[in-house]
């Protein structure tokens, strides 16, 4: 119901920047409801994209963090769309 008065507020004929908001409201809800604050999710972030770019090239701009709150348990998503796979000879880590 939030969402939707949000989505109405903020209507606007180009869908990209529609749903940026939208990703972004929700976003914000999540880190309300979390127990975790801003600066430590968004330190979180860095170092998992740090890791798992060790491993494969990421597209940024698409890659999206988010935090799920039911009543029993706190959920960190990650959906980080994969360019291509780092053989591990050129990461330097063999």
């Amino acid at each position: 119901m939030i969402v939707e008065f949000f989505e109405n507020l903020f209507r606007n004929d180009n869908l990209g920047s529609r749903n940026d908001v939208k990703r972004r409201l929700k976003l914000v809800l999540a880190h309300d409801r979390s127990t975790l604050n801003a600066a430590i999710l968004e330190k979180m972030r860095q170092e998992i994209l740090l890791v798992v770019s060790k491993y494969v090239e990421l597209e940024d701009e698409t890659s999206e963090f988010s935090v799920k709150t039911d009543s029993r348990m706190t959920a960190l998503i990650a959906n980080l769309p994969i360019k291509r796979i780092i053989k591990l000879e050129d990461s330097g880590l063999i």
